[in-house]
């Protein structure tokens, strides 16, 4: 029997290096060795993210697979929950990225990769094509929320993921404070 596979998505401008992509690696170590665990660091531009995404996907439908995503990777992670039926857990998730990325259009450095791009209408596009409806429920998918993300607006998701489990924590930050207490709830929640 195959081993049982969950792929941490990270963010705009982030890598497969983050903070929370290391924190997992750590419990999964620790608690969870029999999982293999991927964090691929995706290309800076969405239609380059999302082929890259789905050629590191669709070898592995048909195991066991779960997705874990933050910000932008939440948004990619509830990509593939609608498209895959995977299961996915997505923490302070951008919502329509599209509308936030339109104010980062231009000349581009990723400071965790030192990558120079450059974002424009076109890419603007793409994320819009890729947005998927809200989830309905049948898909399972966890939202991890905290009100203090000084990014993006907590409420949208909330209203977004309605029909999803949530937890929602007043005070944190974007990048989610106290990630670590959630790692074995995230395991049992994908069912891995």
């Amino acid at each position: 029997m195959s081993r049982p596979t969950l792929i941490y998505l990270h963010g705009f401008e982030s890598s497969g290096r983050s903070r929370k992509a290391s924190q997992m690696g750590d419990y999964l170590r620790q608690a969870r060795p029999d999982i293999d665990y991927l964090t691929p660091t995706l290309p800076d531009t969405p239609l380059a993210a999302w082929q890259a995404i789905d050629a590191l996907v669709t070898p592995l439908l048909s195991g066991q697979l779960a997705v874990l995503g933050s910000s932008l990777g939440g948004f990619w992670s509830t990509c593939l929950a609608a498209r895959y039926a995977l299961p996915a857990v997505v923490i302070n998730p951008a919502v329509h990225p599209q509308q936030l990325l339109r104010h980062f259009i231009g000349q581009r450095q990723n400071p965790y990769t030192g990558q120079r791009y450059r974002l424009d209408e076109s890419h603007i596009a793409e994320l819009e094509a890729l947005d998927p409806a809200a989830p309905d429920g049948r898909t399972r998918i966890w939202l991890l929320q905290q009100e203090g993300d000084e990014v993006l607006d907590y409420r949208v998701a909330l209203d977004y993921y309605r029909a999803c489990q949530i937890t929602r924590e007043a005070g944190g930050n974007h990048a989610f404070i106290g990630f670590e207490r959630h790692c074995a709830g995230i395991v049992e929640f994908l069912h891995l």
